[in-house]
């Protein structure tokens, strides 16, 4: 394998994963893959900063190999707990069973548990640093971005912040840097990554970012612990964060649902010309033929939510089901929302869709549209008008 140095002495030692399409139990979708990033810092002493996802040990050891002996590494940084950065620790503690691991308390523990495993392990906390040698490794925690043991490490003498989860996307790619890939792609996932992953966290989000720009330190750039690295302009991500972690919505309208024998179809379009009409953007997605988490990839950035089901058994359909939960625990607050749908005997799909949109923090700002069976072409022209109510009270 060629080396692949993300500054002088410091490399990228992870692996692409071309093929996985599901993460986080299936919730979200990966349609690019992804990368687990592992980085090497040689110096006076040798630290490696995260590892792999278990099945891809052998693919870094390699990578090391070809910078150093595994069995020279000193010092092993762990950023984070979940199993796609730490699954490979076992293997390499193998290799090099005295070297010592740091990482915050819950870090500690949070490995135990996973992999019970004795380690020599070292607590820090932030603003503890580490000297290497020439290097110096600043620890950051960043408790809840996403986990409770979560923790930034910078590379003080570069400027490289290596932040694990935050900044990520999930983007396979045979290149490592920004300036290399196809930008809109590039804040396509990351924005993606952003809302299924961070969404619900951002105060802590916003807090963080301004604690470290309190800091002073210089940022020259981000490596994280999935997908590409920010080095032509680093704080292109940081802005997008605080933008996102503020709720910044722009003027446009997500329009999803499902049908069971066309009507509630027919409302979702008549309702979609409504909102054009108005000069608003709006962007439409049928379950199950629309993906869940790209969904809420474009909720980030829009202000207004409309969601219609058909009523089956008094409720919504089942199609609709696991992205009303994800909506409920992402909490994309700021948003504005309604319910539709058409029904037959009862109506209380609209009811259920009403409640999960509450509970997500969104402002209902309209009474919800029921039709009952087929609509008529009068009905229908209540739904476009329904359409430009909504998009004028954006």
């Amino acid at each position: 394998m060629s080396k692949i140095e993300v500054k002088d002495g410091i490399y990228w030692v992870g692996a692409v994963d071309w093929d996985i399409r599901n993460f986080h139990g299936f919730s979200y979708t990966t349609h690019r893959g992804t990368s687990y990033n592992a980085y090497l810092i040689v110096d006076e002493k040798i630290a490696l900063v995260d590892t792999v996802l278990k099945p891809f040990s052998a693919e870094m050891l390699e990578r090391i190999s070809e910078v150093v002996d595994p069995s020279k590494i000193d010092y092993i940084v762990m950023n984070h707990v979940e199993s796609d950065h730490s699954s490979a620790l076992p293997e390499l503690l193998k290799i090099v069973p005295n070297a010592k691991v740091f990482g915050t308390a819950k870090c500690k523990s949070g490995l135990e548990k996973h992999f019970f495993c004795r380690m020599d392990f070292q607590t820090v906390k932030t603003g503890d640093e580490l000297k290497l040698g020439n290097r110096t490794l600043m620890f950051i925690e960043a408790a809840m971005l996403h986990w409770p043991d979560s923790m930034f490490t910078y590379v003080k003498e570069d400027g490289l912040l290596l932040p694990n989860d935050a900044f990520g996307q999930h983007l396979a790619s045979s290149w490592r840097f920004d300036d290399e890939v196809d930008q809109h792609v590039l804040m396509e996932e990351a924005a993606k990554y952003y809302a299924n992953i961070l969404l619900p966290l951002g105060p802590l989000v916003k807090k963080k970012i301004e604690e470290i720009v309190g800091m002073k330190i210089p940022i020259n750039m981000i490596a994280p612990s999935h997908g590409i690295i920010w080095r032509r302009d680093p704080m292109k991500i940081v802005q997008a964060y605080m933008k996102w972690a503020t709720n910044t919505t722009e003027k446009r309208v997500i329009i999803a649902y499902d049908t069971m024998w066309g009507s509630t179809e027919k409302m979702a379009r008549a309702i979609l010309e409504g909102i054009r009409s108005e000069g608003v953007e709006a962007r439409i997605y049928r379950f199950p033929y629309s993906d869940a988490s790209d969904i809420i990839g474009d909720i980030l950035e829009a202000r207004g939510l409309l969601v219609g089901s058909s009523t089956i058994n008094n409720g919504i359909l089942p199609t609709l089901a696991p992205f009303l939960t994800d909506v409920k625990g992402l909490k994309p607050k700021g948003r504005k929302a309604a319910a539709f749908g058409s029904y037959g005997w009862m109506g209380g799909a609209t009811d259920e869709i009403e409640a999960a949109l509450k509970a997500a923090g969104m402002e209902i700002v309209m009474p919800a549209l029921k039709l009952n069976w087929v609509p008529t072409e009068e009905e229908l022209k209540r739904c476009v008008e329904f359409g430009r109510e909504f998009a004028r009270k954006l």
